[in-house]
Parts: C-alpha cells; sequence; structure tokens
C-alpha cells in the first residue's frame, strides 16, 4: 500500500495526502474535512508511513521527548501530558515520555537518553509553577519549559498559565458580587514577599488580587501565609481567621487550601456562601466534590501541553532563521463558576 493509493483513494493529490499524514495539514491550510478523509482512508487501507525515510530526507526522527518531575499516573501531569500527545500526534510525531521525581541527576539522565534517541526536541515540564534549574545538555537542540521558566537567563521558550490574569479574574468574582470589605487572604501575602519558597504562582496570583481589589477599593483585612497549601494549613489558616474576624470573602490560594476552610466555617457555624463567599484557584479534582461546588480558577492542563508542542514545533523554523530570543507564553486561565460566592448579607453591607 503506497501513498499514491491513499491520495486517489482519498480524491486528492499525493502531496496533499504526504501533507497531511505528515501533520502538516493545519500549517498549510487543508481543510479540516480533507484531512479527516485522507486520515480514515490511510487507516482503512492500513497504510504506514515510512518514519525511517521521512528521518533521512528531512533530518527529523518525528519524535519529541518529555521530561516530568511528577509521575504520570496523577491526574493533572497526566492531562499536560495527554495534551502534548494528542497535539503532537495531530503533527505527525511520537512522544517519549520520562519521570525524573525532580531528581537532578536523573534529569541530567533522561536528557542524555531523549537526545540518544534522536528525538526532535525536549518539553521539560513541572508539576507547579516555578523556576528551575535547567539540567546540562538541555540546550543541545530545540526545547521549551511547561510550567516553569528558568532560573538563570537562558535562551529556552517557557509556556506558563497567565497567573496574574487568573488573580485578576479570581479578584473581579469578588468585585462582580458586590463584596468591598471583610475579604481575608488564605496562603500568602498582604505583599509579595509573604509566599511560600519557590512558588510563582504565589507571587503572581497575589499581584493580580492586588491590582483589581486596590482599583476597586476593596479592603483587604488580612492574609495568612501558608508554607505548604495543603487542606489542613487552610484549615488552621481560617481558624486562625475566625479567632479575631467575621471574614465575608476569603480567596484561598488554592483548591485543597478552601477544602480545609470550608470544615474550618463549618466547625464554626457557618455556611458558604450565605455567611462567607470563597474562591479558589487550580480547578483540583477536590473542587467539585466540594458543597457549594467551589468557584475556582482553572489550571489549564491540558491546554499547557498542547502549547507547549506547538510552541517545540514552531523552534524548527525559528531556529533555522537563527532566531533564539526567548519568550514566555501565558495560557489564560478560565474561572469555573460554582456555588461559592454569593452578594454580601445586608449586615455586611452596613459595616
Amino acid at each position: 500500500m503506497t501513498l499514491a493509493d491513499v491520495a486517489e483513494a482519498s480524491g486528492v493529490s499525493a502531496t496533499t495526502a504526504s501533507l497531511v499524514l505528515s501533520g502538516r495539514a493545519r500549517e498549510l491550510r487543508i481543510s479540516e474535512a480533507v484531512e479527516r478523509r485522507v486520515r480514515a482512508t490511510a487507516h482503512e487501507l492500513g497504510y504506514r508511513r515510512n518514519t525511517l525515510s521521512v528521518g533521512l530526507r528531512t533530518g527529523r526522527s518525528q519524535t519529541i521527548g518529555f521530561i516530568s518531575d511528577t509521575v504520570a499516573s496523577s491526574g493533572l501531569a497526566g492531562d499536560m501530558i495527554r495534551g502534548a500527545v494528542e497535539a503532537a500526534h495531530r503533527r505527525g510525531f511520537m512522544v517519549f515520555v520520562g519521570e525524573s521525581g525532580g531528581d537532578p541527576v536523573v534529569e541530567r539522565a533522561l536528557v542524555e537518553a531523549m537526545h540518544d534517541r534522536r528525538v526532535d526536541g525536549i518539553v521539560f515540564a513541572a508539576m507547579y509553577t516555578r523556576e528551575v534549574a535547567l539540567p546540562e545538555g538541555l540546550h543541545d537542540g530545540p526545547a521549551v519549559l511547561l510550567n516553569a521558566t528558568s532560573v538563570s537567563r537562558s535562551t529556552v521558550h517557557s509556556v506558563v498559565p497567565d497567573e496574574v490574569q487568573a488573580g485578576r479574574s479570581a479578584a473581579r468574582v469578588v468585585v462582580e458580587a458586590g463584596h468591598r470589605s471583610g475579604v481575608h487572604l488564605i496562603g500568602a501575602g498582604p505583599g509579595v514577599d509573604d509566599i511560600p519558597p519557590n512558588s510563582t504562582a504565589a507571587v503572581e496570583r497575589l499581584v493580580g488580587l492586588r491590582e483589581v481589589f486596590e482599583a476597586a477599593g476593596v479592603e483587604v483585612v488580612s492574609a495568612q501565609r501558608c508554607p505548604k497549601w495543603m487542606p489542613e494549613d487552610g484549615y488552621a489558616a481560617t481558624r486562625e481567621v475566625l479567632r479575631h474576624h467575621r471574614p465575608g470573602v476569603l480567596v484561598c490560594f488554592n483548591d485543597r487550601l478552601a477544602f480545609g476552610a470550608y470544615q474550618a466555617l463549618g466547625e464554626a457555624g457557618l455556611s458558604v456562601p450565605d455567611d462567607v463567599s470563597v474562591v479558589g484557584f487550580d480547578d483540583h479534582p477536590i473542587a467539585s466534590w466540594l458543597r457549594p461546588r467551589l468557584t475556582t480558577v482553572a489550571l489549564p492542563h491540558h491546554e499547557l501541553g498542547v502549547r507547549a508542542v506547538e510552541v517545540l514545533l514552531g523552534l524548527f523554523e525559528r531556529r533555522r532563521r537563527g532566531d533564539r530570543t526567548p519568550v514566555v507564553h501565558r495560557v489564560p486561565m478560565p474561572v469555573r463558576e460554582g456555588g461559592s460566592v454569593a452578594p454580601p448579607r445586608t449586615a455586611d453591607r452596613a459595616r
């Protein structure tokens, strides 16, 4: 079975069939209908591309390395990897996945192993948004940092969630509900130095929150810095707030903190959202199990994986032009509406 057979059965030229099956349909504006028809025909006829000959002709192996510091079986890391794999498949690439556990020695070994297998580029991913030290050898070919930026000067591009905009979005949820006072932060703040160690997300979320709150004249009464963002930390921080205040809103820096906040509020006889509104970040699976469901700003793990591969493949052309200027690509974080935010009570408005 040859490419010419697939082209004839699909009613397209051999060139069009070749472009579709090499993953370049979108790049050259071939319609989705034609792409689907060619791929379906190739599948029905049992056509398989000779990737070895393609690689010899193009100088590419049609493979991408994906190195993660978290096991792929975890839900959030799995979503990023799935996004990367789907984007790579659409362009005719395979993905090799390696897990480092955050060990620098393992990271370096994985980078070497990927290069030994002649991958065309590497996606180097972190589970939570942070600065990372780049392993030796990562600069030896095209590479993209996913959910991370480099701790030192580098020519490597980064794909990260737009955490500053996420902070703005969370603050707007509070402001648009009518709250102007009684706001407390759980997890970080009030200053950008009051954050957990090595947390880019905390800094940027805080910047976005403060920008909107200050513009709207919203009072942030207190902020509880939590070294870790786990349910027990949210529980303890909320208990501390309740010792001194009757909050109107708790803005929790992630959904696990919000889970702990719910428990502390319930123990104090306060309901969400009638007594206290709660907002979170990440859209962790725990958010959908809270009652009422938590309003949260989602980390788009799948979209991050897709974008990382798109940026990586775009680097092939940029490198040919000699353009090595690093760019930080920011992916929007959408608000997931739940039932955890309500307008302030009449008594709160009067305060």
